[in-house]
């Protein structure tokens, strides 16, 4: 993964530290800016400082190494792993959610592509039926993968690809179906409604514990990405967060603030545009990458 944009702050102020001597007040309030700009919450970069000076100060500590490992100690529990499994002999549906730009289709694509390769058999769903050219998009990635794509017209029922996906899946015993979904927040009250039912349809259509939802999120978006959790969330529930964008451009903290916040964990993380540039999440070479080390 490529070093986050805020690794290179948190690492100066650490030297600028090193070379002082000392941890001063100072260094703890320049620390809380500095973790606000990382897209970590105020709230939580306060307390963080607050726990990092109480410990610091308890043990004795005084080398800029030992600091910066007791900040990746506080901060690691809230970097939540999440496994995705598939039951091979089952019907299992991954709903993909999130606003649109965020790079759903395209990260619904990964996922398909990274089971298919693992040996599963696996479906794509058009279900954003409403974005202009969204079903034409996913159908492109699945000629170039040499995935079959489910789709109806432009404007249908997005329940009923859901539907008819599943029975596809279930006809000619493949595992995974991963749907794509819209994402309209500007017209909220219309896009919960339409979640909740493809939400009810495809708890219905998957076997027993085979039905995820997956939220992604621009990693680049900071604190937005925050209420865009809180609204999927609130509005259909969601089982772990996709980063995307994860590149050198990511700041990188909006990951431990929806865990903080919501107890949303995370399963992918993003860093380019290719099929394979995708991975399971790592919470301990995550949080080395934020803080630099």
């Amino acid at each position: 993964m490529a070093k986050f944009s805020f690794a290179k702050k948190i690492k100066s102020l650490f030297s600028a530290f090193s070379k002082s001597g000392a941890v001063s007040d100072e260094f703890y309030e320049e620390l809380t800016d500095a973790l606000i700009e990382g897209d970590i919450g105020a709230r939580a970069a306060m307390e963080l400082s607050d726990e990092l000076k109480k410990l610091c100060k308890e043990k004795k500590i005084k080398e800029e190494e030992k600091v910066r490992e007791e900040l990746f100690s506080l901060l690691l529990p809230f970097a939540k792993p999440y496994e995705f499994s598939v039951n091979e002999d089952k019907v299992n549906i991954v709903l993909m959610l999130g606003v649109n730009g965020v790079g759903k289709t395209t990260t619904a694509a990964k996922i398909a592509r990274l089971y298919r390769d693992s040996g599963h058999g696996v479906l794509l769903a058009a279900a954003d039926t409403f974005r202009a050219a969204a079903e034409e998009q996913l159908e492109m990635h699945g000629e170039r993968l040499g995935i079959r794509v489910i789709a109806h017209q432009h404007g249908g029922d997005p329940s009923a690809v859901i539907f008819d996906a599943a029975d596809a899946a279930r006809a000619n015993k493949i595992s995974l179906v991963v749907a794509d979904t819209a994402g309209r927040l500007h017209n909220k009250e219309n896009l919960v409604r339409e979640l909740q039912k493809i939400d009810r349809t495809a708890q219905r259509k998957a076997d027993e514990d085979c039905y995820k939802k997956l939220l992604v999120i621009d990693a680049t978006t900071g604190q937005n990405a925050l209420r865009q959790a809180e609204v999927f969330s609130q509005s259909v529930g969601v089982d772990a967060l996709v980063l995307s964008k994860c590149d050198s451009t990511a700041k990188g903290g909006i990951a431990f603030t929806i865990a903080r916040e919501l107890s949303i964990p995370v399963a992918f993380v993003c860093t380019g545009e290719g099929y394979d540039d995708i991975r399971p999440f790592d919470s301990v070479s995550y949080t080395r990458d934020f803080l630099g080390i």
